[in-house]
């Protein structure tokens, strides 16, 4: 498997351990892969026409998401 060295900020540190205490994920590491694993899936979904949206509880349209 690779391995990868990154440097990250007190505050983005701060993230990870928050999303790793408030989530199944078992490591920091563990969060970062789902995170690269939803952007991907994001990514692929917007690039075939499809749209992000953020709803409600209702299903309205609260919101909708760009990606860069």
């Amino acid at each position: 498997m690779p391995k990868y060295t990154i440097d990250f900020d007190d505050s983005f540190d701060e993230s990870l351990n928050a999303l790793k205490d408030s989530t199944d994920a078992t490591t920091k590491a563990d969060v970062i892969r789902r995170a690269v694993s939803a952007y991907k899936y994001l990514k692929n979904e917007t690039r075939k026409g499809g749209e992000i949206a953020v709803t409600d509880k209702t299903g309205r349209v609260k919101k909708s998401v760009v990606l860069p």
